[in-house]
């Protein structure tokens, strides 16, 4: 065992942690950056044109989790034996230097305000019997205007293209009128927006519905942030998910802010590092730093640190908790423990429309983050009294880009023949003239619903798997079938010759083999209550006051907006508070 010592460490270098590494190198700390899997940049791993192999990509997952060493497992309900996540599907969770960060879409949303207190306003408009038995409602203890500032700070760093409605209480754009106001202005102008996605606009508007473009961090122009990094132009050429941008456009921790950390003597950066535990003291009141396996050596090393941040993707913050003893195991039966409590996901179904053979949507045409949206359908904008159910569904055209392969296995869709003439055809027909449209939901938590230590089976360290027990619920599935029903008229309003809606079928089953998406969420929640939340306001321990805990394990429950614009905020949100308040004076800065 080898001792060292540095001020900070911090687990993961995906957006969290990068984000929490400068900011504690900008505050004077030595930081040291454990990361599991390669280093990673941009010149490399976005060298054109090896890093639009989709084969390579897509098919092989080269920037994805490795899960012959470490997964989880999964179950639907309690009583079944749990089984181990063997083959990337259901969610992606990235590896190595940039994490999920590195091959995310760039669909970059701040939050609708009414998320941050969903219990608080659900009970006022509907009365507290409206929420179903066994949902698990929280409010996350922080208001839109206290994160404000720090969305309005993290869009700058990734260089975010949008069209704002409101600044400052004034209307100044044709953005999402549901959106909160903003403080400021997005930094650069909205993507334009691809055939289908304006079709769509023409279309939703033409019923009643209000379309904006989407927030992307994908750049719409030459931008350099305020790191002084620089970010080129997006070329729409439509490798964005599950890729490396090689023009640059797209925003992640290796553009965006590591060619300014790594320039910092303060910062450290140690890869194939694989955290076993969170050191803690006699009284597990405080860490005293993490031990970690060199998996090149396969040699355990010990590093001690005064401040731990655990900034992993949303599982493994939760699977470190609970091999390292930091707060207590969430019991479904006794309802007790904080940590692996709410987890949650996001419901997600793709309709198609198909268009006549004059309208060519050109698919291979794309961009991640861009495309049209309504938010008709989301959070608290609609009445929910009438239907009985919690959250809801942004609907959008987001256009990222088919690829060949992708297009191929996925087939024509609608009643095409399985094989032959027939099928080629169809295949050829749904590539040139249709386009798809998602309900992108909410997903809300459950007692029944969670994460804990798998007692079977191990990983290739010899520790227990994260457990996942999870499956869609009653209230989730009538909400995707309402917002569902709404995208029809839509449909109709575009010409479609035919379409195929889908939706969550009454009483189905979760299935890892379809993707969904990779916006995992809660486990470690934050919250006013130690007895319902795992982390306070700042994403500080409630138990170990020097560890805190950021990302998307935050969520009391998930939204219908993607969740890396939040996990951004909340970052650079605890990040401050740890500058200004934590290092003054290092201890709780909540009581219990």
């Amino acid at each position: 065992m080898n001792a060292r010592k540095t001020d900070a460490i911090v687990i993961g270098a995906g957006w969290a942690g990068s984000i929490l590494a400068k900011e504690l190198t900008e505050a004077g700390l030595s930081v040291t950056v454990l990361e599991r899997g390669d280093d990673r940049a941009t010149a490399v791993e976005g060298d054109y044109p090896s890093s639009i192999d989709e084969l390579r990509g897509a098919i092989r997952h080269r920037l994805f989790q490795n899960l012959s060493q470490t997964t989880v497992t999964i179950r639907n309900t309690v009583g079944q034996v749990a089984v181990p996540y063997r083959r990337l599907a259901a969610f992606l969770p990235g590896e190595g230097v940039g994490g999920a960060g590195l091959h995310w879409s760039g669909v970059h949303f701040r939050v609708a305000p009414d998320d941050l207190a969903l219990r608080t306003n659900v009970i006022a408009r509907y009365g507290k019997s409206f929420i179903p038995e066994g949902m698990n409602l929280q409010d996350y203890d922080v208001t839109y205007e206290e994160l404000e500032p720090f969305f309005d700070k993290a869009e700058k760093v990734f260089g975010t293209s949008g069209e704002p409605y409101t600044i400052q209480g004034k209307i100044a754009g044709k953005g999402n009128p549901f959106a909160p106001d903003r403080s400021d202005a997005f930094p650069l102008p909205a993507m334009k927006d691809v055939y289908s996605a304006s079709l769509f606009k023409t279309a939703a508007a033409n019923v009643g519905y209000h379309p904006y473009s989407l927030p992307a961090a994908n750049a719409s122009a030459p931008y350099t942030n305020p790191y002084g990094v620089q970010m080129g132009p997006c070329n729409f050429c439509g490798y964005c998910s599950g890729y490396d941008c090689y023009m640059y456009s797209k925003a992640s921790p290796n553009v965006n802010i590591l060619p300014s950390l790594r320039q910092d003597p303060k910062f450290t950066l140690i890869t194939k590092a694989h955290v076993l535990k969170v050191n803690l003291d006699s009284e597990k009141k405080k860490a005293t730093g993490v031990t970690y396996l060199d998996l090149q050596t396969r040699q355990q090393v010990e590093l001690e640190a005064d401040l731990v941040i655990v900034s992993a993707f949303q599982f493994h913050n939760v699977h470190l908790m609970l091999l390292s003893g930091i707060g207590q195991p969430y019991d479904p039966v006794a309802n007790t423990g904080t940590v692996g409590r709410n987890f949650v996901y996001q419901t997600i179904t793709t309709s198609r429309a198909w268009l006549p053979s004059t309208h060519y949507t050109n698919q291979f045409i794309g961009a991640g983050g861009a495309g049209v949206a309504i938010d008709d359908f989301n959070s608290m904008n609609f009445d929910h009294g009438p239907l009985g159910f919690v959250g809801g569904s942004p609907v959008w055209v987001n256009q990222a880009g088919a690829k060949p392969i992708a297009a191929a296995i996925g087939g024509p869709g609608g009643k095409a023949p399985a094989w032959g003439e027939g099928y080629k055809d169809a295949m050829v027909e749904t590539y040139r003239h249709s386009l798809t449209i998602d309900a992108h939901g909410s997903n809300m938590a459950y007692r029944d619903v969670y994460l804990d230590l798998d007692p079977t089976y191990t990983d290739a360290y010899g520790q227990p798997l994260l457990r996942m027990t999870f499956t869609w619920k009653d209230n989730d599935i009538r909400m995707n079938q309402y917002v569902v029903s709404k995208i029809e008229p839509i449909m109709k309003a575009m010409g479609a010759t035919r379409y195929s809606l889908e939706k969550l079928a009454t009483d189905q089953l979760f299935d890892t083999r379809r993707y969904q998406t990779t916006h995992l969420g809660g486990g470690a929640v934050m919250g006013a209550d130690p007895q319902t939340s795992a982390v306070n306001r700042y994403l500080q321990s409630w138990d170990v006051p020097n560890v805190f805990v950021i990302g998307a394990s935050a969520f009391p429950q998930g939204m219908g907006y993607n969740p890396t614009g939040m996990v951004a905020a909340l970052a650079y949100w605890s990040a401050h508070h740890i500058r200004t308040t934590y290092l003054k004076n290092p201890g709780p800065m909540v009581r219990a």
